[in-house]
């Protein structure tokens, strides 16, 4: 059946859902080839695939593996996905949020790579966080505490790994429609009721343009609601970093200000505008969900009174007056990778201690010899992270602040 299928997607003609359904089957038992699979990802590239074949795809890719389910726990059940930034610690404060608001949160995360960082690196900054929690421990955390935060498993959307290695080999990772099941298998498989969605955009973004990320909001949004989950994205900001730290530890530091009540303008308001419900901004200035995340730290045996502290740090500062013309979440981001916060494969070790913290943003006025941003570091590649912030930062006369709320995609959208 396979070189049916082949000669199929190499002709541009859909597939049957039963077609699919084949493909992704062969692609975990095997019987499927690396070859042949690498075939169909290029087809599919070239050719695309269209709504029913990607919400085809997802679903297969989904049922894959297991799906989660919370027996004798009482919904909604919702998460977030976001596609990836400088300084996104959106999760750690939205989570709880939504477990304060009523909401079970039963959150599957990933590890950074590159200059984007990863929920996971900035958990496991926390000493003794585990990630690695059993399905009885998982079910007893989001019954307890409203949510969890942990690591994908080997037995969720099995396909997806095979076909998310072979898209960076084939050079098919832009193709939106694979894109879309990579993300939303692994999603879907969580038992949701709802999923929210931040798609980013700018140069820190896998997106940098608008046009192209509301072409994959859309997508996310339409096969998403195909699949039976009530899914809205939301594009946002990626020009310059979100918040203030940039890292790991200082990451999480950051967050706990920002359940506290306190924390930057930009991360309270983005955090808002994803919960999506009218007390949100209320409990999150009570600092009521504080104590839920702490709850939740201690259930995946996390001790937040051992967070590493500051290691050394060193201040750039502006070289004239004026007004930030620029600050470049890519640039940041890669001054934080460069100091070790970052890995470039799974499997590297990061420093949770270094990172970048951004005193100005657009729009910020700057005397000459005043911080722009600080250099957490510990002795590594600082020459480099100094030359990634220089260039960061561009100072003129006059700029006007950036949105950071783009676009809303819902549903009927």
């Amino acid at each position: 059946m396979i070189d049916d299928i082949l000669r199929a997607k190499r002709a541009g003609a859909r597939l049957s859902d039963a077609q699919i359904a084949a493909f992704v089957r062969g692609v975990v038992d095997g019987s499927v080839s690396r070859p042949q699979a690498a075939a169909w990802l290029a087809f599919s590239f070239v050719n695309g695939l269209d709504d029913g074949e990607s919400v085809a795809l997802t679903r297969e890719m989904t049922d894959s593996g297991k799906r989660l389910s919370w027996p004798g726990i009482e919904g909604p059940f919702i998460d977030k996905h976001s596609t990836g930034g400088v300084g996104d610690k959106v999760s750690l404060v939205l989570a709880p949020l939504w477990a304060e608001l009523g909401w079970k949160v039963p959150m599957i995360s990933g590890r950074g790579l590159g200059h984007t960082g990863g929920t996971l690196d900035k958990l496991e900054a926390i000493p003794g966080f585990r990630t690695d929690l059993d399905d009885a421990a998982l079910h007893r955390t989001l019954r307890d505490v409203g949510f969890f935060m942990n690591g994908q498993t080997g037995e969720l959307a099995p396909a997806d790994r095979v076909l998310y290695a072979l898209r960076n080999e084939t050079q098919t990772v832009e193709c939106i429609p694979l894109i879309v099941a990579s993300i939303l298998s692994k999603k879907l498989a969580e038992g949701l009721d709802r999923l929210v969605l931040d798609v980013k955009v700018g140069s820190g973004a896998f997106m940098k343009t608008f046009a192209d990320a509301e072409r994959l909001a859309r997508a996310l949004v339409r096969v998403g609601n195909g699949a039976g989950v009530h899914t809205t994205a939301d594009l946002t900001d990626m020009e310059q970093p979100l918040g203030v730290a940039a890292g790991n530890a200082n990451e999480v530091w950051e967050s706990i200000e920002t359940l506290q009540g306190g924390g930057p303008a930009d991360l309270r308001e983005l955090t808002i505008r994803l919960a999506g419900h009218p007390d949100a901004e209320r409990v999150l200035a009570s600092g009521a969900a504080y104590e839920r995340f702490a709850k939740m730290v201690r259930a995946h045996g996390g001790d937040l009174s051992g967070l590493p502290g500051k290691p050394s740090e060193e201040v750039y500062v502006a070289a004239e007056a004026g007004v930030v013309t620029r600050c470049d979440a890519m640039g940041i981001g890669r001054a934080a990778f460069v100091l070790g916060a970052g890995r470039l494969r799974a499997e590297d070790p990061v420093d949770p201690r270094v990172g970048v913290l951004v005193h100005k943003k657009v729009g910020d006025r700057v005397g000459r010899g005043e911080p722009l941003a600080t250099l957490q570091h510990a002795n590594r590649a600082l020459d480099r992270a100094r030359a990634e912030v220089a260039g960061a930062f561009t100072i003129g006369q006059a700029a006007e602040p950036r949105p950071l709320m783009l676009a809303r995609i819902e549903a009927t959208s």
